[in-house]
């Protein structure tokens, strides 16, 4: 069985290779973050995970808006639609930069709620300089989304690995430099590290701007953006594909943001932990998340292609390979509890509660992955509103109320909140490979 699919995994793994190191790179990043101001506190600690928590819910609507175009291009260029590539790529410009504007002002806006969200004052004093660092950010990080869904959606996932890389190693010099006030520079604690992330992100942006207008095949169809009109038709295409996507993505990261204000009503070392933990599970799931990416840009193309047996297979291919790589991953949390959140924290206390994070996050591993890989499929498809439905009933109707009854109802505490995690990720990764089943039969019935 699994021989037949082994064309499948080296084109897959051929593509998502580069979308891997992406999106590794970005949580590496993180990671080294985390690792560097977990050495200034505590309280530090838990102020970026209080202001990452609140940030990342408005950032992951963008990058949703944006992930829409990657299947329409996909689909058209499979179709060999040349034309109709760089409508998509015209109007989704206009439209990304109305989103821009409109996320910064609600980014920048929710700063002024930080101190009512029942934090300690420590906490969110610290965050809220931090966060509104993060939100003048924002702005060239969804620029940088922008070509990255256009580059992807035309077949080129090496770019943004690129784009990433160069950042990244900035990101970490600028990150030593200015938060422990190295080579020269002032000591700026957990600001440093917003002004670290702020520069890598321009960066990062003009890296793929620059690579845009030097690469032959993107370049064509640069070319032919001023034939391309802006219509009303292509917008509303663009926004109907995104907007149920961004939906989905904010429920899914609202349960972990939620968490983290949860945990805050705990304690200081309980938030700390979350954010160990969470970043340590985050880095697995993104990696999965970019062998996702990849099978969005192979189904959309053999569905251009109306190659429905090469759909199919290229699909079952990307859960095999996620499934087995998210065990793996599982085995080693919890195995390595005790040892990864020394990397990240001098607090003893910290380090025991985020190895008991860890041995639940080891359960949700298999669940996050059967979740991400099967939005991928659905959204090679254009099947996006029954997942951003599924998402809201998992995540928000189940999952948080689970969370905060056996944290708080219960008395699990910590562990009592990522409990409701897994019950979210469980339910709507089963509910989404039903709903592939589904859609593949009714694909191959036309």
């Amino acid at each position: 069985m699994f021989r037949n699919y082994l064309p499948y995994y080296k084109r897959l793994l051929t593509l998502a290779i580069p979308l891997v190191l992406t999106q590794a790179g970005q949580m590496v990043v993180g990671l080294i973050d985390n690792a560097m101001v977990g050495r200034v506190g505590t309280t530090e600690l838990a102020a970026a995970s209080f202001a990452n928590s609140i940030f990342m819910v408005v950032m992951v609507f963008g990058i949703g808006m944006y992930i829409g175009l990657t299947p329409l291009i996909g689909k058209a260029l499979g179709a060999k639609d040349t034309n109709r590539v760089a409508s998509f790529i015209k109007n989704g410009w206009l439209l990304s930069v109305l989103i821009s504007i409109l996320l910064f002002a609600i980014t920048w806006a929710l700063s002024y709620a930080m101190p009512y969200m029942n934090q300690a004052e420590e906490v969110w004093r610290l965050a809220i300089s931090y966060y509104r660092i993060l939100c003048v950010s924002l702005i060239p990080f969804l620029l940088f989304m922008f070509l990255k869904q256009i580059g992807e959606g035309l077949g080129n996932t090496l770019l943004a690995m690129i784009a990433t890389i160069v950042s990244n190693v900035l990101n970490v010099v600028l990150n030593y430099a200015w938060i422990f006030g190295k080579l020269g520079f002032p000591e700026l604690g957990l600001n440093g590290a917003g002004y670290a992330t702020l520069v890598s992100r321009v960066v990062m942006a003009a890296v793929l701007v620059i690579a845009f207008v030097r690469v032959d095949k993107i370049r064509m169809y640069l070319r032919l953006l001023p034939g391309a009109k802006y219509a009303l038709g292509e917008i509303k295409e663009v926004f109907s594909m995104g907007l149920p996507i961004a939906t989905q993505l904010v429920v899914e990261v609202s349960i972990f943001a939620i968490g983290a204000v949860m945990m805050g009503w705990i304690s200081d070392v309980a938030l700390a932990a979350h954010q160990v933990a969470l970043g340590l599970a985050s880095f697995t799931f993104m990696i999965a998340n970019g062998v996702a990416m990849a099978t969005t840009i192979r189904v959309s193309f053999q569905h251009g292609k109306k190659d429905y047996p090469s759909l199919e297979k290229a699909a079952f291919s990307a859960v095999h390979l996620v499934l087995a790589y998210m065990l793996f991953c599982g085995i080693g949390f919890w195995t390595l509890r005790f040892y990864l959140p020394r990397a990240f924290s001098l607090d003893p206390l910290v380090i025991h509660q985020a190895a008991s994070l860890l041995i639940v996050a080891a359960f949700f591993q298999l669940f996050d992955g059967l979740q991400v890989v099967c939005l991928g499929i659905l959204r090679g498809i254009g099947d996006v509103k029954i997942p951003m439905i599924v998402a809201t009933i998992s995540y928000l109707i189940i999952g948080i109320p689970v969370s905060y009854v056996c944290a708080f109802v219960l008395d699990f505490g910590p562990e009592g909140i990522w409990y409701g995690i897994i019950v979210g990720l469980a339910l709507a990764g089963v509910l989404l490979a039903f709903r592939i089943r589904n859609r593949l039969k009714v694909i191959e019935s036309r």
